[in-house]
């Protein structure tokens, strides 16, 4: 008998604490990276991922939920902001969806972390880091973190 596949989240664009190419930063398109999960735990039934930069006071650069819960899956670079599916909450740049790198000085870290749940969020609008948070409350069943960097030239 096999073992499961443990949760896991890597993105095609850069590795676990490397550098998050220019493109998906203020300093190129502006375009979130692509990212691709495996493992989800049994009775996953939606993913919520939040991004965030822990040197600048966990500034939040992306909230995207309900996201299918399938074991392994993608999501595609270049997001839209107005994409529809998945939802996509408000970011600390003050804009709904994605908003990349942007370091007043030196180099930041990156922190994506996904969370499998046991159900949907059902969440209109454009919701904070902090609504996504409370509606995720008691329904994660795991999560998994990828980090990258950014220095700007």
């Amino acid at each position: 008998m096999s073992s499961p596949t443990a949760f896991a989240l890597s993105s095609p664009a850069f590795d676990e604490g490397g550098p998050i190419p220019r493109a998906a930063t203020c300093d190129g398109a502006d375009a979130s990276p692509a990212l691709d999960w495996a493992g989800a735990p049994a009775g996953s039934r939606s993913l919520a991922l939040v991004v965030v930069d822990p040197d600048a006071h966990d500034f939040v650069h992306w909230v995207a939920f309900d996201l299918t819960g399938v074991p392994h899956g993608h999501l595609a670079a270049g997001l839209a902001a107005d994409a529809t599916v998945p939802g996509q909450g408000r970011n600390d740049f003050r804009k709904r969806g994605y908003g990349g790198p942007c370091p007043p000085s030196g180099q930041h870290r990156y922190r994506f972390t996904l969370y499998a749940l046991d159900r949907p969020l059902f969440i209109g609008g454009t919701p904070s880091l902090s609504t996504v948070q409370a509606a995720m409350k008691g329904h994660i069943l795991a999560q998994v973190t990828l980090n990258g960097t950014y220095r700007r030239s």
